[in-house]
């Protein structure tokens, strides 16, 4: 028997970075996130985001890759937004996203900084914070 433990921190935003993701939306949608990736055998450890984007740390199972875990939350996700008619447009993700490994004595350090995204997002725009992981983890697009 193989034995895995991926965790992942993942970061995605809305379609053209719309502010649609109002505080009651994110306390109905955040739950469900959980629940789903539970039914898919992914563990959401923490999730948070703010008016535009969504951070999660995620515990993907060993069959799963990173690309198709996230492709499996989004995608459910947006058509249940649509489907509950939580907004009066139709709502879409980004098709991008962020995602990084992380190790297990980042775990608290990562929780900390997804819990506090209001504030911090008082201080920084989500452009500026995506642009910054890009430049932190050396990521760019090749090809």
């Amino acid at each position: 028997m193989s034995y895995v433990k991926s965790w992942i921190h993942a970061v995605w935003g809305t379609k053209e970075t719309t502010p649609v993701l109002s505080k009651e939306l994110r306390q109905k949608l955040f739950p469900h996130l959980k629940e789903n990736a539970r039914a898919k055998g992914m563990y959401i450890d923490f999730v948070n985001g703010y008016f535009d984007h969504v951070h999660c740390l995620i515990l993907i199972n060993a069959d799963m890759s990173i690309a198709k875990s996230i492709q499996l939350i989004k995608g459910e996700s947006s058509h249940w937004i649509n489907k509950q008619k939580l907004l009066s447009s139709k709502f879409e993700w980004a098709d991008d996203y962020f995602a990084a490994s992380i190790s297990e004595s980042m775990i608290d350090k990562v929780r900390e900084y997804i819990k506090d995204q209001e504030e911090h997002h008082k201080k920084i725009t989500f452009t500026q914070e995506y642009e910054k992981f890009i430049k932190k983890y050396d990521l760019q697009t090749h090809g």
